[in-house]
């Protein structure tokens, strides 16, 4: 047994105990001082220790998503700029070099005669479509969430044009509007109208066109509101009914207003979608004749590759307009979602 130890004070020291013992004094729950002392510094180390795990974990799991979006996304939009601020040609694209013109290539897009008429192109195509595929969209829904017979059969056949590849579509639309041997035609001929000039004519090629972009946008706008609607509980419109709202009174006092979240999703999507449809444009006309139906994606596409002497550089810069447009559009409609959600 251990001696005490007089300190110079005169005080005692606690009795030093032979290793791995503890210091003789015991707790209110039973368990010795010393040993509970060197577990309370462990803890914070153990807690620490897995925080630092959990992390890595996180950036772990980050990692895939991180890298997805720098490679296919921040370096291609980097790019992209870079390409609108110099004057590339095909050996300076393949070699380097080019020389750097600041916003010359801009300029020279938004001087070009053909600048204007591809700008209104591009807003009547968005806004037609969307106005079209929204509003036939959210009537379909309507109609099967009432759960009739074969509704299951007749949704999913409306499926077939968004599950179509784009150059299928527009094969299909082309051959359709076809001034010789379409069936469109045909069934005007049958009804005394004359036949209409749909992809050669400046006056009807955006219409067709659009009328194709219509066709394929509607399931895209059919399953997210038809989705929308099954979240809206049965009570509601049980509520209205017995009140003496009638079928329109409901949707435009119950469905529509609970529906506002979805919808501003689906006009948002479908906004980006439309600016840049390319495929369905390009096989129909080709943007044409005379560049009636060139919209800006299509002029990107001609000014970049469509050459023989490919102007890299104004491709690029219609192409960055043409985000610049989509963010424009994409930021106004959700400060007007924003205020009428706060009036």
């Amino acid at each position: 047994m251990s001696e005490p130890i007089v300190t110079s004070d005169g005080g005692m020291n606690d009795l030093i105990r032979a290793p791995g013992q503890g210091s003789g004094r015991r707790l209110a729950d039973g368990r010795d001082e010393t040993a509970s002392a060197a577990a309370g510094r462990i803890r914070p180390r153990a807690r620490s220790t897995r925080a630092r795990s959990g992390q890595w974990a996180a950036w772990a799991f980050l990692a895939p998503i991180t890298a997805y979006l720098l490679l296919f996304y921040a370096y291609p939009l980097y790019r992209n700029l870079d390409l609108s601020l110099r004057n590339y040609t095909v050996r300076s694209f393949v070699q380097g070099g080019a020389p750097f013109t600041g916003a010359k290539n801009y300029a020279t897009v938004v001087q070009d005669p053909a600048f204007v008429p591809a700008l209104v192109h591009t807003v009547a195509f968005t806004l037609v479509s969307l106005a079209f595929q929204f509003t036939i969209g959210m009537a379909l829904a309507v109609f099967f969430s009432r759960h009739f017979r074969l509704s299951v059969t007749l949704r999913a056949l409306f499926l077939v044009p968004w599950l179509l590849p784009l150059i299928v579509s527009a094969s299909t639309w082309s051959w359709m509007l076809n001034s010789d041997s379409g069936v469109v035609n045909a069934v005007l001929h049958r009804l005394g109208v004359g036949p209409i000039d749909w992809l050669t004519s400046p006056q009807w090629s955006l219409t067709s066109v659009t009328i194709a972009n219509i066709w394929i946008g509607i399931p895209f706008n059919l399953v997210v509101l038809y989705s929308g609607l099954q979240t809206i509980p049965a009570s509601l419109y049980e509520a209205a009914a017995l009140d003496g709202a009638n079928g329109w009174q409901r949707f435009w006092r119950v469905t529509f207003p609970l529906l506002r979240p979805v919808s501003a999703i689906t006009l948002l999507l479908g906004l980006v979608y439309t600016l840049k449809v390319f495929d369905v444009i390009w096989i129909m006309t080709r943007g044409g004749p005379a560049d009636s139906s060139t919209t800006f994606a299509t002029w990107s596409y001609r000014l970049g590759f469509g050459n023989l002497l490919p102007s890299f550089g104004r491709g690029a810069a219609v192409g960055n307009l043409l985000i610049v447009i989509a963010l424009i559009f994409g930021l106004v409609y959700l400060r007007l979602q924003r205020r009428q959600q706060q009036a």
